[in-house]
């Protein structure tokens, strides 16, 4: 029997039953399937899905996610693939969808990538994990104590060229959802080029470039006002049930940001 869905591109993807060979083309997305429960379904991942490391070490790697090998991916008869907007080319998809069914999230908030699960669960036969999942998450993050005062940061994902978090991203919602004001109004990932916007806190991303303590003192003399750190850029920007251990992790961070 077909199954009808659309995904967050609002594009119609068709199946025949619940999918049982997938390739996922997304870190996080991969970490939600294992999560959900899909120890044998999925059969491939890209070389940036280090979780699990199990399936990292034994699961078949398929390129990156913007250098997909799409003969890899074909070789593996896959009857469902997930990808992501902003993680996968246009012209990738275009092929895999000659492949098989290509479900693709776009996530720019909290709720989206609540939503991606939800239809995740549905599509993969694990509605009731996800929903699970789902209910943990929120629990965590209402559970979250916010009586701290409210601080405003730059959030910096790479460097030379150095680029900022904007608006409508998810970084920024969830950030906004703990109780920080992110000083960028500019919208996506902008280039840093304007020296007069200031902040509290300058937050340096873990990834996908690698700040670390090395990076603090030169961003310290750059920002002589600014108390300046390190932080998690998995616990920010994966979404899926990474989100179930963040609210633990930001409330260690704010704790930090107040000393």
């Amino acid at each position: 029997m077909e199954r009808i869905f659309k995904d967050q591109m609002n594009r119609t993807v068709r199946l025949e039953g619940i999918p049982c060979r997938i390739v996922s083309l997304v870190p996080s997305q991969t970490e939600l399937l294992y999560d959900l429960g899909l120890s044998t379904e999925v059969v491939g991942i890209t070389k940036f899905c280090i979780y699990p490391n199990e399936w990292y070490r034994k699961k078949q790697r398929v390129g990156g996610t913007k250098q997909l090998n799409i003969d890899a991916i074909r070789s593996l008869n896959p009857d469902f693939i997930i990808g992501n907007k902003e993680e996968n080319t246009k012209e990738d998809i275009l092929e895999l969808e000659k492949i098989a069914p290509v479900w693709m999230s776009d996530i720019y908030t909290y709720e989206d990538a609540l939503n991606m699960i939800e239809q995740l669960g549905e599509i993969i036969g694990k509605a009731e994990a996800a929903e699970e999942l789902i209910i943990d998450i929120q629990h965590n993050f209402e559970s979250l104590k916010l009586s701290f005062k409210k601080l405003s940061f730059i959030y910096f994902i790479w460097k030379e060229p150095d680029f900022i978090v904007g608006k409508n991203t998810f970084i920024d919602s969830l950030l906004t959802k703990i109780g920080l004001h992110n000083t960028c109004n500019e919208n996506r990932y902008p280039k840093w080029n304007d020296t007069t916007i200031q902040a509290d806190c300058i937050f340096l991303s873990s990834e996908p470039y690698p700040f670390n303590e090395e990076h603090i003192t030169v961003f310290q003399e750059r920002f002589p006002n600014s108390k300046i750190y390190i932080i998690n850029g998995e616990m920010c920007s994966w979404y899926g049930s990474r989100m179930k251990l963040a609210p633990a992790y930001f409330s260690d961070f704010l704790k930090k940001l107040q000393d």
